[in-house]
């Protein structure tokens, strides 16, 4: 079976148009359920199948809900979205009626992004990477407009990430966050930032980032493509850092 048939199937007892919290608990079992009642994180015991599974669908999921947000949901919003994971034609059919179960509004995200956030609690680069898969979707349309750029904020918000994440995100793919898309952005540091600190900014960046790394925090494998690409970016910015310094 292709992971993305483990995935919906672990779903398939979800009731579609209930809680969003049960696709998550249709897959780990009670786990959410005694989270919602303990307020606990460590009361979620999974392994890192079950977290790569619980990723998936949140991309499924506030993926749909983000593509709705600016009132439409566009065919390049799903094209982008079977680009963010290469899903087989034989499961395509059941993904899409997750998608859009989810995509009927905008509304309801919140609790569904918190359970994420306290799923991968201390592994901010996992959650970067959902927001990443999801900006991915925004940006289908060659732009990333208002309602969507608050619909990741507040993800991003809930996820406990610094503004400056979505701000590097955006920069990687040269998309104007109003003091335009310099590599200073991408690697999260001022212009004037001594070449010490662009190092060191680089170095935890390619260190945190690193598609191995991930993969083992929860990643799925199918998200690597996009992961190498952030990545590339990265590089990139430091080396253009480098030359404008003139230390390469």
């Amino acid at each position: 079976m292709s992971f993305w048939g483990k995935v919906v199937g672990g779903a398939a007892g979800f009731a579609m148009g209930g809680p969003l919290g049960a696709l998550i608990g249709a897959v780990m079992g009670h786990a959410v359920d005694r989270f919602n009642e303990s307020g606990d994180a460590t009361a979620m015991p999974v392994d890192r199948v079950q977290r790569e599974q619980a990723f998936a669908i949140a991309v499924i999921v506030l993926g749909a809900k983000m593509a709705k947000a600016d009132g439409q949901v566009t065919r390049d919003e799903i094209a982008a979205f079977r680009r963010v994971f290469t899903v087989p034609e034989s499961d395509v059919g059941r993904v899409a009626q997750i998608f859009d179960e989810a995509k009927k509004d905008a509304r309801g995200f919140e609790p569904y992004a918190r359970q994420i956030a306290a799923l991968f609690q201390g592994r901010p680069a996992v959650l970067e990477e959902l927001l990443n898969a999801l900006l991915e979707i925004a940006s289908a349309d060659g732009a990333v407009g208002e309602a969507e750029r608050r619909f990741l904020g507040q993800v991003a918000q809930i996820f406990g990430l610094e503004p400056a994440v979505l701000d590097r995100l955006l920069a990687v793919r040269g998309i104007d966050i109003g003091a335009a898309a310099s590599p200073y952005a991408v690697l999260g540091v001022a212009p004037d930032a001594p070449l010490d600190e662009v190092k060191t900014a680089y170095r935890r960046l390619a260190r945190e980032h690193h598609p191995d790394r991930l993969v083992a925090d929860g990643l799925p494998e199918e998200m690597i493509q996009i992961a190498t690409r952030k990545i590339a970016g990265i590089n990139e910015a430091y080396d253009r850092v480098l030359r404008l310094r003139g230390a390469r």
